[in-house]
């Protein structure tokens, strides 16, 4: 019962409207920003129950995966990682040019992303990856294409993000 409590409480932090799916979309900036807020208490509380912030990799998919960006790259907490799955970087134009200046200008990002997805075109994607290279270590960024993948996932992703999260967060001796 527990974990269906927690899912249900970790949709509600994650809402934000969804205006249109191109480029040039208007977005929800108000809805973006309070849904970071309630991802970054959240990231709080986990510390306040003694897992170093270093030890969270955010991830998502779709629309849990553009928060997952935005979240990462505005909050003051040093984070593992962002795995971000068949999605783009919310407000992006809203970010300065060039590198960022806070605690996650290393962050590891894996992001991934179907060539057949109409839902969110791939587009979006290389889009969003050539962005977050101008702003953290282009060496931290990582992306991955999957043949035939449509806004869905598959065995050979869920591969991927389990190396990603095994690299970044190792056992704890």
């Amino acid at each position: 019962m527990d974990a269906l409590i927690s899912n249900a409480l970790v949709d509600v932090f994650v809402r934000f409207d969804i205006i249109g799916l191109s480029p040039d979309s208007q977005e929800d900036e108000a809805g973006i920003k309070q849904a970071a807020e309630n991802v970054k208490a959240l990231i709080d509380q986990e510390v306040k129950n003694g897992i170093p912030s270093n030890r969270i990799i955010l991830g998502g998919f779709s629309q849990g995966g553009a928060l997952s960006l935005y979240t990462a790259l505005t909050t003051h907490q040093k984070l593992a990682g962002v795995v971000a799955l068949s999605c783009w970087l919310p407000l992006r134009a809203s970010f300065p040019q060039g590198p960022i200046s806070g605690v996650n200008k290393d962050i590891a990002v894996l992001q991934c992303h179907g060539d057949c997805d109409p839902l969110v075109p791939i587009m979006f994607g290389s889009l969003t990856v050539e962005k977050l290279k101008t702003m953290i270590n282009p060496a931290n960024v990582t992306f991955k294409t999957y043949s035939g993948m449509m806004h869905s996932s598959s065995l050979e992703e869920m591969m991927d993000v389990k190396q990603f999260i095994d690299k970044h967060l190792p056992p704890i001796d």
